[in-house]
């Protein structure tokens, strides 16, 4: 009977300090902000992020020169 009561006290002390660590732990920080959204180069095809890149003649370009680059040529 020996045996039962301490099994019985081991198991009551994991559940203890289980529910104990559970209501204590700090909340989780917010998992990784979502990838910003990307776009392709209307001239060399690099994708970049949305919020860098320039917006012409409905098309995405990478830099002010492949912009003009694509203004000159006629939009491709």
């Amino acid at each position: 009977m020996g045996l039962f009561r301490l099994l019985i006290l081991i198991a009551l002390v994991f559940a203890a300090v289980w529910l104990w660590r559970r209501l204590t732990r700090k909340p989780r920080p917010a998992s990784r902000s979502a990838a910003p959204a990307m776009v392709r180069c209307a001239q060399c095809g690099v994708h970049i992020p949305k919020d860098r890149a320039l917006h012409g003649n409905d098309r995405w370009y990478c830099s002010q020169a492949h912009l003009e680059q694509d203004r000159s040529h006629g939009g491709r």
